[in-house]
């Protein structure tokens, strides 16, 4: 493992640090360095922003909602949140469209993310999420409503809002009250307005704007699609309940690994769930999330039963210039990936080449 890591930062990234589990037994480490301006060694306790992984919290508690008769899956979102998503629209796209992605609305970061101007603009403005809706709604539609996966921020926005409507309270209030408080993540977190991640922490490093250090950055335009701070350790401990069935009933687990195909021409590659997926590995399917955000990348994958897990982070984002090629980076973090999750699996990868989420395919802003 510790090789494996080393190699991460040896193909470029500044710093990479990670958690495996097989069942009692605990791994974790750190290499490279945690910023670059300061020149701090990564630690593997280290927060770090873990973007889009915030959506199998956001959805766990949706799920709570409904096992509790509070929500439907297949409810219209218009009945509940009728002043934002209003008419037809609002009356076809369900709840469970939201959480897979087969609504068909806009990705309303496209629009915020779509320049380095924008990647630079957004981490000083701070957005309500109802803001975000709006821009998401007037983006064209990628489908019709459950046709088929297109992935949608906007959808995690209003599951968000949702949450709100349906409990009275702060999402991210009710999600720390449900899932984080009894688990025990005490380095899990939405910052709400403060744009610092609390020590310690590692730096976030944008590739096509060099050195400079992106972790004080206002993550309101991410809000319940991708706000969360969090660690390695803590991410296993998570995923390991939720997969356990400690935090949804078995209906509700189930619906949850309910997928569609993350890509129709290729179904055995992975598919998408309610905030959670699976892809193929060397050892079979393994569940979790993946996150980007501006300088920060997360990869959280698991056994189906949550027993073997791994869970890793790195400093550097959006490196690969849209060049169609496996990255050196992206060809080390699957190498560690599979010798995590899959060990003594060598002599399968020939028959199995690994399915796995690239940090390098993150979309590079334009201009």
């Amino acid at each position: 493992m510790r090789r494996a890591l080393a190699a991460v930062h040896a193909a470029g990234v500044p710093a990479a640090f990670a958690e495996v589990r097989d069942g009692g037994r605990t791994w974790s480490g750190a290499a490279g360095t945690a910023d670059l301006s300061t020149a701090r060694p990564a630690k593997p306790d280290m927060r770090h922003r873990v973007g889009s992984i915030t959506k199998s919290f956001v959805a766990t508690t949706v799920l709570q909602l409904v096992a509790e008769g509070k929500v439907g899956l297949d409810d219209p979102i218009g009945r509940h949140l009728p002043e934002l998503v209003p008419g037809e629209l609002g009356q076809q796209v369900t709840v469970r469209m939201l959480l897979n992605h087969t609504s068909g609305i806009g990705n309303y970061t496209d629009a915020l993310l779509g320049s380095l101007a924008g990647v630079i603009s957004v981490g000083s403005t701070s957005y309500a999420p109802e803001e975000l809706v709006r821009i998401g709604l007037s983006l064209p539609v990628t489908g019709a409503p459950g046709e088929g996966h297109s992935y949608s921020n906007t959808g995690y926005i209003l599951a968000g809002l949702l949450i709100e409507k349906v409990t009275g309270n702060d999402a991210a209030a009710e999600i720390t009250r449900r899932i984080i408080r009894p688990l025990r993540l005490t380095s899990t977190y939405f910052p709400g307005d403060d744009p610092k991640i609390r020590v310690p922490h590692a730096g976030a490093h944008f590739a096509l704007l060099g050195v400079r250090d992106f972790a004080t950055y206002q993550m309101s335009w991410a809000w319940m699609a991708g706000e969360l701070i969090s660690t390695p350790a803590d991410l296993d401990t998570f995923y390991r309940a939720l997969l356990g069935g400690k935090l949804l009933p078995p209906a509700q687990l189930a619906q949850m690994r309910t997928t569609v195909p993350m890509d129709p021409a290729q179904p055995e590659v992975g598919g998408y769930g309610l905030g959670l997926y699976w892809n193929a590995t060397p050892c079979g399917p393994a569940w979790g999330h993946d996150g980007g955000v501006v300088g920060q990348i997360t990869l959280s994958l698991h056994a189906p039963d949550g027993s073997r897990q791994l869970s890793l982070a790195t400093n550097l984002s959006h490196y690969q210039l849209g060049v169609p090629e496996l990255h050196p980076i992206d060809a080390a973090w699957l190498g560690f990936a599979v010798t995590g999750l899959c060990p003594g699996a060598t002599a399968q990868r020939a028959a199995a080449p690994p399915r796995l989420p690239l940090p390098g395919a993150l979309p590079v802003p334009a201009g």
